[in-house]
């Protein structure tokens, strides 16, 4: 069984702590460092290996912004998590827009706190329920917010099953299972539609679909 590890940055010890008290019992997910800031995170991830990484958005020094996209640009094999106290709209579509693979509110709880994890280091994407709902209710108000323009793309039947699902919240694990398709054919065809709509990530696929009512049921 192999150990998901983590990193935590926060620049209060409470939080650190409370976060390496969820996993003091648990034999999958283990903390192997931590760093107050940005920049004591990127000197410390240079001698270590990590699978994925919670950061705080606000610290002083080198704020988590700046450290997603040091990341991002030397294409750290990490999964990101951002944990934040963040929800206003404006700032939740910066964070995505750096590529995060997950989103959570610090009032997020132990269970779903564990969740995201898992989630995105099995390779899908976690964003708080409360984060999904602030993304369609500032998108249901007005597009123009989003400041974002796309073109309408022909998707396939398949490719339209695949981003109803992803739209759902589900993972790459429960679209092969409810489509009877697997993983990895799942994963072609999140590359295919995030190609076509020229999304950069996950979240992109959900705008796009919104933004064209492509589903009934998200409108």
């Amino acid at each position: 069984m192999s150990v998901v590890r983590l990193f935590l940055v926060d620049d209060h010890k409470m939080i650190r702590d409370g976060l390496k008290s969820y996993f003091d019992d648990d034999e999958e997910l283990m903390v192997v460092g931590e760093a107050v800031n940005g920049q004591q995170a990127l000197g410390k991830l240079e001698e270590m290996e990590i699978d994925v990484l919670l950061t705080d958005l606000i610290m002083p020094g080198m704020d988590g912004m700046e450290l997603i996209k040091i990341l991002k640009e030397r294409n750290h094999p990490c999964k990101i998590i951002a944990l934040t106290m963040q929800s206003e709209p404006r700032h939740i579509k910066r964070v995505l827009s750096c590529g995060v693979d997950g989103y959570l509110l610090k009032t997020s709880g132990e269970r779903e706190v564990r969740k995201a994890i898992r989630e995105v280091s099995n390779g899908s994407h976690y964003y708080s329920p409360e984060v999904t709902g602030i993304i369609m209710d500032a998108l249901s108000s007005t597009t123009k917010k989003w400041d974002r323009v796309t073109h309408e793309v022909p998707l396939t039947s398949r490719e339209k099953e695949v981003l109803n699902l992803i739209v759902k919240e589900f993972t790459n694990g429960e679209i092969a299972e409810e489509l009877f398709i697997s993983v990895r054919t799942v994963d072609a065809h999140k590359r295919n539609l995030m190609e076509k709509t020229g999304s950069k990530n996950v979240a992109g696929l959900v705008l796009y679909a919104i933004e064209k009512e492509l589903f009934d049921d998200i409108r």
